[in-house]
């Protein structure tokens, strides 16, 4: 389908190499999707400290490729490494990347992102031109990358042409007037940075790319608006006509049941019993009672962010274990959330727990374990979890927004089809009310089995996905 169409992606992280969340995710899975509808897919990321960490040694390929960053004249090595045989090129200047974290302590963000992301775009550029520019089109991801449409265009060069995909439009690269000297555009572009007072990296990429695209419909639409455009609403209309949303995929040969490593049993829609020994191992794992097994437990692993809907979440746990519910939350994040949830454990010690960690494989036991998932967003542009859950049977308890609303299909009152229960307003009583009729179904034993079927037969892979990305690319270049 992609055969003879080179494609370059820029991203600031990748698993395995490095990552800090869903973007690292998409830039593994995606690329390898589109390499085996024929597509030639290669990768470019900066070299941090923690590709080395995890035991990966990428090999000298280019030495000091010249990078000028304001008044200063740098070099930028390249070194080569492998992605299950997509090549992966590495930027190396150990005094921006060489770093306990990608892009800032918990403490808060590295004061020169500014200048760490604007040197790897410019040695991309620079690679680019030691090259002869091979690839049909760049594939930018986020604002660290953002720019780089930005110099392509500044310089006249009308290929290879560059999408860029926007994961989340509240992280925008937006720095003080003072990074202006660095960018040495000529003014008709650096002018287009210009965003409320500030160079906004993101607004540069919107307005000089190609194509842009987000990570699903519903996103797409609602960063047209000002709840959650986060500023840049009336730029992103006016590009309107090349915003497209595709959907993320989930990559099955890491989140499903049926060959999960990580679980006690397997399982499927044809054989769901190994589903209540992944549950009975999670209580043991965490130490609940057995009694729980007959309770719906719900589950959430995330980030511990306002984004994440704690603020409606916390409110409601009490009530939850009054009405004869469990709870499990694994995540780390902001400090009032860590503790609010501590205090809640505490409390109500026989029926809920909160580890307060990241843990790969106790996150894939909570999927399988628990009954039920919360996603209670604010915003979500396209959501992981509730696509994991519902391959593991796991019902997803999910607001209405975003990618959310365009992956779970709500079950009605009186009704046996549909995939999880959604709710709309931001508030409380509304998630309360979702998680009730939640629990209500679970009561339902034939009922609730049904369910767990049909969520569990649904498919989001990677190729449905890849298949739109490469009718993008297409238009791009005809």
């Amino acid at each position: 389908m992609g055969g003879e169409m080179k494609v370059l992606f820029l991203s600031s992280e990748v698993v395995p190499f490095a990552s800090t969340g869903g973007l690292g995710d998409v830039c593994r899975a995606l690329p390898l999707a589109l390499r085996d509808l024929g597509v030639e897919v290669e990768i470019a990321m900066p070299l941090y400290r923690m590709v080395l960490e995890r035991g990966f040694s990428p090999q000298p390929f280019r030495e000091a490729l010249p990078v000028e960053l304001g008044a200063k004249g740098l070099t930028a090595d390249l070194y080569r490494g492998d992605l299950e045989g997509i090549p992966v090129y590495f930027v190396r200047r150990d005094e921006f990347f060489d770093r306990s974290h990608l892009y800032g302590t918990p403490k808060g963000a590295y004061s020169d992102n500014a200048e760490r992301f604007l040197f790897f775009t410019k040695a991309l550029l620079s690679f680019g031109d030691s090259l002869g520019w091979p690839w049909d089109v760049i594939h930018c991801h986020d604002w660290h990358v953002a720019l780089l449409p930005v110099y392509l265009k500044a310089r006249g060069q009308p290929r290879p042409k560059v999408m860029l995909t926007v994961h989340n439009f509240g992280y925008q690269g937006d720095f003080p007037p003072e990074v202006l000297p660095l960018l040495d555009l000529p003014r008709g572009f650096s002018r287009e940075l210009e965003h409320r007072g500030k160079v906004n990296f993101l607004k540069g990429g919107i307005v000089f790319s190609d194509l842009l695209t987000t990570v699903s419909p519903t996103y797409a639409r609602e960063v047209q608006t000002s709840e959650l455009g986060f500023g840049l609403q009336e730029v992103i209309r006016a590009h309107g006509r090349k915003l497209v949303g595709i959907l993320n995929g989930v990559d099955y040969s890491i989140w499903d049941p049926r060959r999960d490593p990580f679980i006690a049993a397997h399982y499927g829609p044809e054989d769901l019993s190994g589903k209540g020994v992944c549950k009975e191992d999670l209580l043991r794992t965490l130490g609940l009672p057995l009694e729980m097994m007959g309770v719906p437990l719900f589950g959430m692993v995330s980030r511990l962010a306002s984004q994440k809907g704690l603020d409606i979440l916390l409110p409601v746990i009490p009530r939850l274990i009054e009405q004869g519910g469990g709870l499990v939350v694994l995540g780390t994040g902001e400090e009032r959330y860590e503790e609010g949830l501590r205090e809640l454990a505490a409390r109500f010690p026989r029926q809920m727990r909160a580890e307060i960690a990241f843990d790969e494989e106790l996150a894939h036991k909570v999927e399988a374990g628990c009954d039920i998932y919360l996603m209670p967003s604010l915003y979500e542009p396209c959501g992981l979890n509730q696509m994991y859950s519902l391959r593991y049977g796991t019902l997803p308890v999910v607001r209405n927004t975003g990618g959310l609303a365009d992956t779970v299909e709500a079950i009605g009152p009186r009704s046996d089809r549909g995939t999880g229960f959604k709710f709309q307003l931001f508030r409380p009583p509304y998630l309360w009310r979702a998680m009730k009729r939640a629990m209500g179904c679970f009561h339902q034993r034939d009922l609730w089995l049904g369910l767990m079927q049909q969520a569990m037969r649904v498919d989001f892979s990677w190729e449905r996905s890849a298949r739109r990305y490469v009718e993008l690319y297409r238009r791009l270049l005809s």
